[in-house]
């Protein structure tokens, strides 16, 4: 069995690091570029989320995805439910 053609793993390198990287640099919920001052951390949120998806790769980006989900389904709830 032969390996696989270095097209296939430039396919899964694209898919699964750049496309998520690209949307976390892109995305307007991916908050600001520069943290607060009064905090500790030396990364802003959106290096954070860079990081996390940089190490993680798809898994760090679905979990972005799911933040930025629950984000926005909290902005748009009128809070009438019974």
């Amino acid at each position: 069995m032969e390996p696989p053609p270095p097209l296939i793993a430039w396919i899964v390198i694209a898919i699964g690091y750049l496309l998520p990287l690209a949307h976390v640099v892109l995305s307007k919920d991916g908050g600001p570029w520069i943290g607060p001052k009064t905090g500790t951390c030396p990364f802003s949120p959106r290096v954070g989320w860079l990081v996390i998806v940089l190490f993680l790769g798809i898994f760090g980006w679905l979990l972005f995805m799911r933040v930025k989900w629950r984000k926005n389904t909290r902005q748009t709830d009128t809070g009438n439910d019974p």
